[in-house]
């Protein structure tokens, strides 16, 4: 998703209200978390120096503010935030108060649209994942979130300079990237967390071969298939079915190659289950997908060289490139990068953190990475709004996928009006997805947008304020909040369709 998302990971258990209102503020008053102003963690009471994610100075707040403010604050549910008793609307990311205190307060849509919009703009609501134990998803594992504690996951510290050696550049203090993509033998980089000193591991792991059969297919094959799609990391939400529907799509387009972001452990563990899964290696370990709370993956039919991943280290959401060497003919290799790219994450009281900035470093930063490649695909959920950040970089010899064999389309990836799923939210519509290429030695040949149609049978309620009245909406539901992009290549003879 687009914005609010630096607050995704937090993974709290969701705050119970009190029967009497009351007694809100004594309930509050015991807690003693507090949020940072540049990223909007709740850090835990044992964290008073600094923020545990990106090292912001705790606020110091007067005896005066504390007291008057504690007492009168309700935690949302979505994202934990502790809002003003007298607003029925998340100041971070719109979420509305609990039924049972509703009829309490006053407000209509007016209110509503400050509230998620606020002066910044676009915003999207953010939805937390929900934990195994909760209704409707009993096959998740057991309390794994509880010991997230808001955590991003591990992020991968191995560079990717000759040889694939896990040399970081010394220049900039190491936060820059290698020039080049350079072959890794058949290894892939474990993805292990750096010590306390900021070294990291460099212990590779062999990507084993594929099936014979299944792997000169691939390579016999006059097209391939590359996927992208953001599976949309909210699990409360018919979960198994929608990540059925996904499987099923899958198994329709059959793609060579699959990039997904916002992938949570328990999406992991129902794809490895899935009948498509084993036809496919993975980018990332069991210990890896379990241990984080969301992260994005590649998955491929093609031998594969080489996994690796870059950690944009001017993130703080943890937001990296991952990068997959594959083997599409003898002796002619393919890069296919993937990334989820910093999220704008609008917060009182400027409602302007929308993280421009650190998007379109994350972007250029990216494509200066893979551009001495050859043959390179760029894809995933780029966050990218051309009005605030610009023209997406395209170096001499890249283009943009969508725009380049569907002109004129607009190609909203997320769309509110026609993803009915979203309906119930404000209207809102982006071409967040994309798919950026440079190709020596093939050619793209066709694209599309899929996931687009309702999971037959399935829907669910959601609750709307509108003018004071509180609405109960049946909506449709889809295999995520995003719309999928499927790009097909070819070897230059091989005429478009």
């Amino acid at each position: 998703m687009y914005a609010a998302k630096s607050i995704q990971f937090l993974f709290h258990l969701p705050f119970k209200f009190p029967r009497n209102p009351k007694s809100l503020s004594v309930t509050i008053g015991k807690m003693s978390s507090w949020t940072c102003s540049k990223c909007t963690f709740i850090n835990p009471p044992s964290r008073n120096s600094s923020c545990e994610i990106c090292a912001q100075p705790q606020p110091l707040l007067t005896s005066s503010s504390s007291s008057s403010e504690s007492g009168s604050k309700w935690s949302c549910s979505s994202c934990t935030f502790l809002n003003p008793y007298r607003s029925a609307i998340c100041e971070i990311c719109g979420t509305r108060a609990s039924a049972s205190l509703l009829s309490t307060f006053e407000i209509d849509d007016d209110d509503l649209d400050e509230a998620q919009l606020g002066s910044s703009g676009t915003v999207f609501l953010p939805l937390r994942p929900f934990s195994g134990a909760e209704k409707g998803n009993s096959a998740s594992p057991a309390g794994r979130y509880g010991e997230l504690k808001g955590n991003f996951g591990n992020r991968e510290r191995n560079d990717l300079g000759s040889g694939g050696s896990g040399a970081s550049d010394s220049s900039g203090g190491g936060r820059g990237f290698s020039a080049v993509l350079k072959p890794c033998s058949n290894k892939r980089k474990d993805r292990s967390e750096t010590d306390a000193g900021g070294s990291c591991s460099n212990k590779a792991i062999e990507v084993k071969s594929q099936a014979t059969g299944e792997a000169n297919r691939c390579n016999e094959s006059k097209t391939w298939k590359v996927l992208s799609y953001n599976v949309w990391f909210r699990e409360d939400l018919e979960m198994h079915k929608r990540m059925k529907a996904l499987g099923d799509l899958i198994e329709l387009h059959s793609p060579d190659v699959i990039c997904f972001q916002e992938v949570t452990p328990s999406f992991y563990e129902i794809f490895r289950k899935s009948n498509w899964w084993k036809g496919y290696r993975c980018s990332i370990s069991d210990g890896r997908a379990f241990s984080a709370a969301y992260f994005c993956m590649q998955l491929c039919k093609l031998p594969v060289k080489s996994y690796s991943s870059k950690p944009f280290h001017n993130s703080i959401m943890a937001r990296e490139l991952c990068i997959a060497e594959v083997e599409l003919q003898p002796n002619t290799a393919l890069v296919v990068a993937t990334s989820h790219l910093e999220s704008p994450c609008p917060s009182p009281p400027t409602w302007d953190q929308m993280f421009s900035k650190e998007r379109v470093f994350q972007a250029n930063e990216a494509v200066k990475f893979l551009d001495k490649n050859q043959n390179v695909i760029f894809c995933g959920d780029m966050n990218w709004d051309d009005k605030l950040d610009g023209p997406f970089p395209k170096p001499d010899g890249w283009l943009d996928a969508w725009t380049e064999l569907r002109p004129g389309e607009i190609g909203y990836t997320y769309d509110t009006k026609s993803n009915k799923m979203l309906s119930g939210n404000r209207a809102l519509q982006k071409r967040l997805d994309r798919f950026i290429c440079k190709l020596k030695d093939f050619k793209i040949s066709g694209i599309e947008m899929i996931g687009r149609d309702a999971i037959p049978g399935v829907s669910y309620t959601k609750e709307k304020k509108v003018k004071g009245l509180v609405k109960e909406i049946v909506l449709p539901v889809l295999p995520s909040d995003h719309f999928g992009l499927l790009l097909t290549i070819s070897p230059p003879e091989i005429l478009t369709e």
